[in-house]
């Protein structure tokens, strides 16, 4: 009999704990489930890949193992002119994301046409693939291009290393420096259905998120949502010199300074000076400079052109 009131306490309290937890957590996932997937949810489904977060796969969160959104303006194959479309570029080695893994979290009607018509289920991660959207009487679902068309990763980053640079998106690690770098702690990805509307956008649909792991929705907001950024905001250099020091566009922001995502080198290959920079950024607060110094051009594989590109495809 001894202590029997804390084992029963414990008990409940273990019992609570856990239905609520079941609640927030395990509840939802039948209504994510039971949901088919829209359009903006496949696309930021195969953009961001399989996890965004610390993994096996990526420890150090350095945007290791993520797809590439790829715009083709000809077919990678034949070299023919064709419209711009856009599709995932999932390397050898590269985790698909649950869409392809469990393909009943696409919705009724969409995984029939995936796996049917799209083949899904031929590819192959020791091979890599190259996916794409497609429709069929107005359903969208997902294409394997690699088993449909025969365009293979190769083939496609040839097509693609051969245009130009900006046809090419790191947002899938992007989207690893958001939620590194606690972006999310400051910023939300869910305008709420209030005035939110006029300033922000209209809030997602519950089908936006099948297979998005984390949604990032955050849980405070001490900034602007960014969910429609992309749209409202195209500019990349506003990005580069907001990213840099906030300071340069929002006088009194209370954002901190990303510099460091630039790396050691800029776009030309030369040592960034930090301190000569930041020196150069004092005089002009005092008055003693007339204009900021310029902010450096940033490489094409610098952590901070990941998150730029993750900002643009927020749209």
């Amino acid at each position: 009999m001894a202590f029997r009131e804390y084992k029963l306490g414990a008990r409940m309290f273990g019992l609570a704990l856990g239905g609520s937890m079941c609640i927030t957590l395990l509840l939802p996932a039948f209504d994510f489930a039971a949901v088919a997937s829209t359009d903006m949810g496949l696309d930021k489904q195969f953009t961001a890949g399989h996890e965004t977060g610390f993994s096996l796969d990526d420890p150090f969160l350095l945007g290791w193992n993520k797809p590439l959104k790829v715009t083709l303006k000809a077919d990678p194959v034949t070299g023919q002119p064709m419209e711009a479309k856009e599709v995932y570029v999932y390397q050898k080695g590269t985790t698909f994301p649950a869409g392809v893994l469990h393909p009943r979290i696409l919705g009724k009607g969409i995984e029939e046409l995936s796996v049917q018509k799209g083949k899904i289920s031929e590819a192959k991660k020791d091979a890599g693939a190259v996916f794409g959207l497609a429709k069929d009487g107005g359903v969208s679902y997902v294409e394997n291009l690699t088993a449909t068309k025969g365009w293979t990763t190769a083939v496609v980053m040839a097509a693609a290393n051969a245009g130009k640079d900006e046809d090419i998106s790191h947002a899938g690690a992007g989207k690893t420096m958001f939620v590194r770098e606690g972006c999310w702690w400051c910023h939300t990805l869910l305008p709420e259905q209030t005035q939110d509307w006029q300033v922000f956008g209209a809030p997602p649909m519950i089908g936006d998120f099948n297979g998005e792991s984390p949604t990032a929705f955050g849980s405070d907001r001490k900034a602007p949502d960014l969910l429609h950024v992309g749209s409202r905001n195209s500019s990349r250099e506003w990005m580069m010199l907001h990213f840099f020091n906030p300071r340069l566009v929002q006088p009194h922001s209370i954002m901190p300074r990303f510099d460091y995502l630039w790396g050691e080198k800029d776009a030309n290959g030369q040592k960034i000076d930090f301190d000569k920079w930041r020196t150069e950024y004092d005089q002009y607060r005092n008055g003693s400079r007339v204009t900021p110094p310029d902010v450096p051009a940033y490489s094409k594989n610098s952590e901070i052109r990941y998150l730029v590109d993750y900002m643009m495809s927020l749209k």
